[in-house]
Parts: C-alpha cells; sequence; structure tokens
C-alpha cells in the first residue's frame, strides 16, 4: 500500500473553498494534503500512475481484439475506472494509427523502384535487342491504334466536311465553325505511346482557351461539371508535373483521411440507432459502441502494417512473403468478421436477427462510406 500523505491542518479545499472534514473534499473530490511534495513522493506517485495507467490500457486493447463488444458492454453497465475511456482511447489509437502510417516508408513503391533498377541493370548488356524490341513495339502500337480508330476518324472527317459546307453556305458563322472543326480535331489526335501520359487525372484539351473555345461554341458538349473537371485538371497540368501532383494528391489524402473517419462516425452511430429499439437504446449508447468498433479497426491496420513493416526489413524472400500475406489476409478477415460478433453480443438479440441486421448495416455503412470517401476525393482535388 502506498505511503499517504500528511493532511492538510486547514480544512479549507485548495481548489474550490469548500469545508474538508476528511481527506478529499466532498464537493470535487480533490485530496486536502500538502501541494508541496518531496522527491520521493513525486517518483512514487508517478510510478503509482503509470502502473495504474499500463494495466488499464492493456486489459483495453486485449478486450478490444479478443472480446468484441465487451468493453462497450463493460462501460455502459458502469465499469469505468478499469479501461480506457472510449473518446481517449479513439483519439490514442487514431494518432498513432496515422501518425504511423505517415512516418513508415512505402515498403512497395521501394520494391517496385528496386526492381525496375535492376531490370534496368540487367539489360544494359541487351541494349541494341531492347532498343530494337522497343521499336517494334512502338510501331505495332501506333498500327494498332490506328487501325482501331480509322471508322472514328473517317466519321471525323465527313462531320469537319459537312460544318464546311455549312460555313460555306453562311448557315454557320465562321468562328463558330472554326471552333467545332478544333474540337474535331480533339478528338482525332491520339496519344504517343513514348510519351509519359499516366497522370493521375487527364484532360483532352491543353489550355484553359481552347476549352473555353469549344464550350462556348458548342455549349451542349460538355456539363458544367465536366467543364469544371477539365479545367481544374488543366490548370493542375500546368502546375505540376504527374509524379508531384500525385505526391500532393496523396498528401491531402493522408493529412485529411483522419478527419473524413472522425466525421463518418456519428452517421455510423446514426444507422444503428435506426436499426434498433429506440427505448432501450440511447444514441449515446450507439455512440460508445461505434466508437470502440472504429477504434478496433485502426488498432488492426496499426498492428498489421507494423508487422509488414518488420517483414519487410527483414528482407525480401518467398517465406517472408508468404507470412506477410497471412498477417494481411487474417488481419482483413478479422475485421470484417468482428462485426458480427460484436453486434450480436452487445445488443442480445438472435443469432438469425442480428446477422440479418449486421449484414443490411455492413451493407449500407459500406455504400454511405463509399460516397462520403468520393465527396472527400473531389474535396481534395478541388483543393490542390
Amino acid at each position: 500500500m502506498a505511503h499517504k500523505s500528511p493532511l492538510r491542518s486547514d480544512k479549507t479545499c485548495l481548489n474550490c473553498n469548500y469545508v474538508v472534514d476528511q481527506r478529499f473534499c466532498p464537493n470535487c473530490g480533490q485530496e486536502n494534503t500538502d501541494t508541496r511534495k518531496t522527491f520521493h513522493h513525486l517518483f512514487v506517485h508517478f510510478f503509482e500512475d503509470l502502473t495504474h495507467y499500463e494495466n488499464a490500457f492493456w486489459k483495453t486493447i486485449k478486450n478490444l481484439l479478443l472480446k468484441p463488444a465487451s468493453l462497450t458492454t463493460e462501460y455502459l453497465s458502469g465499469k469505468r475506472l478499469s479501461y480506457l475511456a472510449p473518446v481517449r482511447l479513439y483519439i490514442f489509437i487514431s494518432f498513432v494509427t496515422f501518425f504511423t502510417l505517415a512516418v513508415l516508408p512505402d515498403d512497395k513503391d521501394d520494391k517496385n523502384n528496386k526492381n525496375y533498377k535492376e531490370n534496368q541493370t540487367s539489360k544494359s548488356d541487351e541494349n541494341q535487342f531492347s532498343n530494337d524490341a522497343d521499336s517494334v513495339k512502338y510501331e505495332a502500337k501506333k498500327e494498332l491504334a490506328t487501325h482501331d480508330s480509322v471508322s472514328q476518324k473517317e466519321n471525323l472527317n465527313r462531320e469537319a466536311l459537312r460544318i464546311e459546307e455549312l460555313k460555306n453556305q453562311g448557315i454557320l458563322e465562321p468562328t463558330v465553325a472554326d471552333s467545332i472543326k478544333k474540337f474535331i480535331e480533339l478528338g482525332k489526335k491520339e496519344k504517343d505511346p513514348s510519351k509519359n501520359n499516366d497522370y493521375l487525372f487527364d484532360s483532352e484539351y491543353e489550355t484553359v482557351a481552347q476549352l473555353d473555345s469549344v464550350r462556348k461554341a458548342y455549349p451542349r458538349s460538355m456539363s458544367g461539371v465536366e467543364y469544371w473537371f477539365d479545367k481544374k485538371t488543366i490548370e493542375l497540368k500546368e502546375k505540376y508535373t504527374s509524379d508531384q501532383l500525385k505526391e500532393k494528391f496523396m498528401e491531402y489524402i493522408k493529412r485529411n483521411f483522419p478527419k473524413t473517419l472522425f466525421f463518418y462516425m456519428p452517421l455510423f452511430a446514426f444507422m444503428l440507432w435506426l436499426f434498433h429499439n429506440k427505448k432501450k437504446w440511447y444514441y449515446f449508447d450507439h455512440g460508445i459502441f461505434t466508437l470502440h468498433y472504429f477504434s478496433f479497426l485502426l488498432l488492426i491496420t496499426l498492428i498489421t502494417t507494423l508487422i509488414e513493416t518488420l517483414l519487410s526489413f527483414l528482407g525480401d524472400n518467398k517465406v517472408l512473403n508468404l507470412i506477410e500475406s497471412i498477417v494481411t489476409v487474417v488481419g482483413t478477415l478479422w475485421m470484417l468478421y468482428y462485426f458480427f460478433p460484436a453486434h450480436h453480443r452487445f445488443y442480445g438479440e438472435t443469432r438469425m436477427v442480428s446477422f440479418i441486421k449486421s449484414i443490411f448495416l455492413f451493407v449500407i455503412n459500406s455504400v454511405l462510406f463509399a460516397i462520403v470517401l468520393t465527396l472527400f476525393v473531389i474535396y481534395t482535388f478541388a483543393n490542390l
């Protein structure tokens, strides 16, 4: 048992000025002891707090991973000091997970770059054969593209001739006719297979002026959304290279995705509220269940990521790759399966009713989350 500090002779609480008859203030709960502590007391107090926190922390993590819904049931039954609070748990796991994902190297990209360099090195003695093969492939791609687009080009040529005739007959104004012909010429252009066209987003127009010209002459050729997307894409291509754009886009995704996940949780809890008895279960109950469930998903993501990263540091061979694949599969399956026993144990419904509700909730939330992610990607694209 820890040594207790002596009580103050003054019975007035230092925190709220309430009269304290015993050790703890009946108004605010603060201990009425001397605020000036020795180093020994500071060390013992720190050790006690750390031990208590570690016990609560590891007990919380164990139940979260291996006992679906047990944390939520314990918390709502009133057993709260033995575990971390749901909000604190989610914030802690969320911070550690996304911080880890941000600082860890992308092993897949490193492997791809390594394989690419090895392939380039292995071909150093076969440059002539490689150049000949690349030349043949390039000509074949051009020939195939030309063959596949012959009918389309013929149709566009006929349309261009018709526009020219309407212009000569005075039916179309020269400026309008020229703009339409430019639009037709864009459709006849082929991308050069020898160039890197691997852009995250792409547009068939080269400049904003060209886009505006086509839209003015042919207003029905594109909707307002298409015009905005093309204009934004052209502006980004003028500012960034393909690699720079991908890097910046992924940076925005990593920075804002935790916020998206956090703001989705109330919607997830709302769907639980819709599917269950309103008199028996309050929205607060569904919110606690949601916090624990999302904490579990993030924790599994963190664990599998750390294991995969550790295995990548050990080397690259078939055994390690097999272990990495097994870890990924097991983690993914446990994430998918976890919701079903958690839902059944927490809400206490029959297995059949719980399973049917879980399926509906799983599908509905998957669709809703896909919509939220799409809006998030659009928001990210708009703010690049």
